[in-house]
């Protein structure tokens, strides 16, 4: 059987494709591995500066949790080890010290609207859907419900995960769960432009602010301004600070050392 997950790297930008469209590519086991693995690969790649995630199903980017492993006969404590592999790629994203941006060009369901919410970024085309069904079929978005809290209001996000509706990308826009919708002839082009402009950025400087961002996210707000003071007293250590504001004084491109 083919990977389900495909890498390519050019101009900086990793993208990682969920490839497998016969299951509209269903979160199994295996294509989670292969997505951890290449969140892994990209992180550790000095060349790479944005991560895209996108689908090459035409119109599904994920169907989220694969259905047939949730029914089948598995051993319990099995299933349930097997269950880390959802918070592991929600913190690895998280923690990868590069912008991560979903291309979401086709409908985002279930584990899939997880995965999208823990992305930096979403773009949506839009003519695509979001939502969390798994109520409908007899489940709970259990493990996507702390990210959903995080970041639609109470009732909303209520709405969302116990009627099991799906919403359209215009609805998810003013949720504030989309940066923007695309028109679907303009998608690939826009999601370029957008990973372009990201990866002229500071690779040195985007990761310290990520990461700083990850580690204050939970932390009550003196405990956060304390963090972030040191942050930036790094901040200044760094040759890119220097070169970032004398390019703009000079009125020219930054060349960055990473240093």
């Amino acid at each position: 059987m083919a990977h389900p997950v495909r890498y390519d790297v050019d101009e900086h930008i990793a993208v990682i494709t969920l490839d497998r469209p016969e299951t509209r590519n269903a979160l199994s086991d295996d294509l989670l591995d292969e997505l951890l693995a290449a969140l892994e690969r990209a992180r550790g790649d000095e060349d790479v500066r944005v991560v895209v995630l996108a689908s090459s199903h035409e119109k599904i980017f994920s169907a989220g949790g694969d259905l047939k492993a949730f029914a089948s006969e598995t051993p319990t404590i099995v299933k349930y080890a097997g269950l880390d592999r959802f918070p592991r790629l929600y913190q690895l994203i998280g923690g990868l010290g590069k912008p991560v941006i979903c291309a979401a060009g086709g409908d985002v369901l279930a584990g899939a609207f997880g995965l999208a919410l823990a992305c930096d970024f979403v773009l949506a085309k839009e003519s695509v859907r979001f939502g969390c069904p798994e109520i409908n079929v007899g489940v709970f978005p259990f493990m996507i419900s702390a990210l959903i809290y995080r970041n639609v209001g109470r009732l909303k996000a209520n709405e969302l995960m116990m009627c099991g509706e799906s919403i359209t990308a215009a609805d998810a826009l003013e949720l504030g769960l989309v940066n923007c919708v695309i028109p679907d002839d303009d998608f690939e082009a826009e999601v370029r432009e957008w990973a372009r402009r990201l990866a002229s950025k500071s690779p040195l400087l985007m990761r310290l602010g990520k990461e700083a961002i990850n580690n204050t996210r939970d932390m009550s707000l003196p405990d956060a301004l304390s963090a972030l003071q040191s942050r930036l007293a790094l901040a200044f250590t760094t040759d890119d600070i220097v070169e970032g504001v004398t390019a703009f004084r000079e009125k020219r491109s930054p060349v960055w050392s990473m240093r």
